[in-house]
């Protein structure tokens, strides 16, 4: 069996280590692939490869033409936007992510940014804190519990409110359940996105839904870019002077919340999986279930129909 590690973005060493010993365990071959400039080089990878694991790289529908011989392709990370489903499954092939290992990760990094923010971008002038505060978290999976988790360390107040997640079990975890989308936002000093690019989350985060919020409201994006109406919110911080919004999606070129100095904060790219650890674990977790998958027929997280 030949497994490619097709990364634009390289696996920290650590991690390709740890890829390598699972697949020469199974007796795999490992074939790597890492910052290529131009999807020909990718196409070409491809060709007799049995298995593909993949960071932010796109598998498409031509991708999968060239891979005669694929049966399963695993993103390393939660998200899987990147690869085209239907296609996958027109090809008989596989497609999983990896959730929860990098949830550790996106978590730290919302109140790395939450801090910064109460603490007006450290400019020197007062502040506020985050004890006390209630927090609205939308969407209770793997991250959204992570975050929980933290902020009560921080002393706030936690909601959350998760349309597949019954009510009890967020009660359950020590959250407050929120009774739908509207009220948390209704509720919540801060409102932190743990929701996929779906057709009914794209643009759902709108003028709205977020000008719901109270005064000093501060909305977090460590999600996906499209589920925000950038216009909509642009729209809203330029009425409402008190709202922030911090995210880890890389900007446009022209980047219109740029001009909200003082109330908008993006990183420089997606960082919320950008650790050596989640690298690590996220990578590993792709390796053993290609091995799962091949060996015994394991889809447990496999993401197409």
């Amino acid at each position: 069996m030949k497994v490619l590690v097709a990364t634009e973005k390289p696996f920290a060493k650590v991690a390709i280590d740890g890829i390598k010993k699972e697949l020469d365990a199974a007796g795999y071959e490992m074939i790597l692939l890492e910052k290529y400039t131009e999807k020909k080089q990718l196409l070409d990878a491809v060709a007799n490869v049995d298995a593909i694991i993949i960071r932010s790289d796109k598998v498409d529908a031509e991708v999968l033409d060239a891979a005669k011989n694929l049966k399963i392709v695993v993103r390393a990370g939660a998200g899987f936007d990147n690869v085209d489903l239907a296609a996958a499954t027109a090809h008989n092939v596989c497609v999983m992510n990896t959730p929860g290992q990098n949830a550790n990760a996106v978590a730290e990094l919302v109140f790395g940014m939450l801090v910064y923010a109460v603490r007006n971008f450290y400019n020197g002038k007062s502040g506020s804190e985050l004890m006390g505060k209630k927090l609205g978290i939308l969407a209770f999976g793997n991250v959204g519990r992570n975050v929980a988790r933290i902020a009560k360390g921080f002393g706030m107040e936690v909601y959350a409110y998760d349309a597949f997640c019954p009510a009890s079990a967020i009660e359950a975890a020590g959250v407050k359940a929120a009774a739908n989308q509207n009220e948390l936002f209704k509720t919540c000093d801060i409102v932190s996105l743990h929701i996929p690019a779906t057709a009914e989350t794209k643009n759902s985060i709108n003028y709205e839904m977020v000008g719901q919020m109270k005064k000093g409201g501060i909305l977090v994006n460590t999600a996906r870019k499209e589920v925000i109406d950038e216009a909509g919110l642009i729209k809203l911080m330029a009425e409402r002077e008190d709202i922030k919004y911090i995210t880890d999606i890389m900007p446009d070129a022209n980047d219109e919340f740029a001009k909200f100095e003082g109330r908008y904060f993006s990183t420089p790219k997606k960082m919320g999986a950008q650790t050596t650890e989640a690298n690590t674990n996220a990578g590993i977790a792709a390796a053993k279930q290609i091995v799962d998958f091949i060996q015994n027929g394991n889809e447990k997280f496999r993401v197409n129909k």
